[in-house]
């Protein structure tokens, strides 16, 4: 099947030649139709199956026709993260070549008048994060009373940022005649639930299992200690050793402050790494996907912010620094490589505390991840990354009352005969010695107190 037979407009088929896509993926194939028919669509693939083009493609033939009125968007996208919304954007542009379709981006970290000034002027789709939109609608801004189509994407990633109560508001204050399209690669029993409740007879289309990891993905699994600093050896030597076929990779961590801390030691080793977290402003993400989509960076170190939804083509490996806490993000993780057909190879990172997480996951993704061989000998462990004990300021507070407030507290690399000579010379301390000093104390405070009888 080709696009031509799909019943898009003449002007969207020229753009998509004009892209270099000839037939459509399985996704659009079957969504495309139905949402040029105005029926309600329940879409479930997994990542990287052109899900983004399923809803575009046939968006921008329906609102040929049509005119934006002020702060009343024609359509409603919806999407968890500010790195989708602004791809979605992108894809607009890319197939909106010719047409005069007004597009609105609500993402945090961009000014509030900026934004208002576009909703002013009248937008025919507004992309939005669910917090930014509910912001702009209770300050007045903007009205959803002429929505004619919503979008949910990546909806499984909306009820694990805890967005679902924002979801189930705006589905509130759009018209009840509207037509829904709903995205997502996993079916949770509370997106179930969703669904059931604010779309009407939908068609149900369905082209992998949920939680499913592409055939095209080798993926491996890499023994190692628990020690922080012996996983961030680990995974150099695993990249140092990763020659065939390496292009690329994105490196997945739990936490933000994990990313930052594994992205200074990379850079300190010699690697070309940028990182992407959410207490990153939005430029700064910006800059960094930039960066690395344009090959200018090998490496990606991210949170789970890029685990989904994001188009970053031919990306030849993935690292999990941290296996992820829930077994659906693996999924996603390992999705960013082996896509549109090419291969790809993941390997995630696991210590002994990892056993339960790693079963979880075997289980959803119905197969065994196999122990990958040695990857050579380890590196040199710098000092300072070696674990090092240091006092919390309770237990400095109290060892200082142990010592005596005149004697220097010792440190992590105090030596043990300069204890014992310590020790030795408080015990020759006069009497006087041990005076308390009242030098830090104000003047007036020293004053004498006179008594009256």
């Amino acid at each position: 099947m080709s696009f031509s037979q799909l019943g898009l407009s003449d002007k969207v088929l020229a753009a998509v030649k004009a892209a270099g896509y000839e037939n459509p993926t399985p996704i659009q194939s079957e969504a495309i139709p139905h949402v040029l028919a105005r029926r309600d669509v329940l879409g479930i693939a997994q990542t990287g199956t052109g899900k983004t083009a399923a809803f575009t493609l046939p968006m921008i033939t329906m609102l040929e026709t049509g005119r934006a009125r002020a702060r009343m968007p024609r359509t409603l996208i919806l999407e968890p993260t500010r790195e989708l919304a602004a791809q979605v954007q992108e894809n607009f542009e890319k197939y909106g070549v010719g047409q005069k379709l007004n597009v609105a981006l609500l993402i945090g970290g961009v000014s509030f008048d900026d934004q208002d000034a576009k909703l002013t002027r009248g937008v025919d789709v507004l992309i939005a994060t669910p917090g930014r939109l509910l912001d702009h609608f209770e300050r007045g801004r903007l009205l959803l009373t002429g929505v004619e189509l919503l979008v949910i994407d990546e909806a499984d990633r909306m009820l694990d940022m805890g967005f679902i109560p924002d979801i189930e508001r705006i589905c509130k204050l759009v018209p009840f005649t509207r037509q829904t399209l709903f995205f997502t690669a996993t079916m949770p029993a509370e997106i179930r639930r969703v669904t059931e409740q604010f779309l009407s007879s939908p068609v149900k289309v369905e082209v992998a299992k949920p939680a499913t990891a592409a055939a095209t993905i080798t993926q491996q699994l890499v023994k190692c200690g628990r020690e922080p600093h012996e996983k961030r050896e680990m995974l150099r030597r695993v990249i140092r050793n990763t020659t065939e076929n390496f292009k690329n990779a994105i490196i997945f961590c739990n936490r933000k402050r994990e990313v930052a801390l594994l992205h200074r030691s990379l850079v300190k080793h010699g690697f070309n790494a940028v990182a992407l977290h959410g207490d990153m402003d939005q430029p700064a993400r910006m800059a960094a996907l930039d960066k690395f989509r344009k090959g200018e960076a090998d490496l990606l170190i991210a949170s789970d912010v890029a685990a989904r939804g994001l188009d970053i083509p031919d990306v030849s490996h993935v690292f999990n620094f941290d296996v992820p806490f829930h077994a659906d993000d693996y999924v996603h993780r390992i999705g960013r490589t082996g896509r549109a057909g090419k291969s790809g190879t993941a390997y995630t990172i696991v210590t002994s505390a990892d056993q339960k997480a790693v079963a979880a996951i075997e289980k959803l993704i119905g197969q065994q991840i196999p122990v990958a061989p040695s990857f050579g000998k380890p590196d040199s462990v710098e000092p300072e990354e070696a674990p090092v004990r240091t006092e919390r300021p309770r237990e400095r507070q109290r060892g200082e009352r142990r010592r005596g407030s005149h004697s220097p507290a010792p440190t992590a690399a105090s030596p043990a005969p300069v204890a014992r000579i310590d020790q030795a010379r408080r015990r020759q301390q006069t009497a006087a010695d041990l005076e308390p000093d009242h030098s830090h104390l104000p003047a007036f405070l020293l004053r004498p107190v006179r008594v009256k009888a």
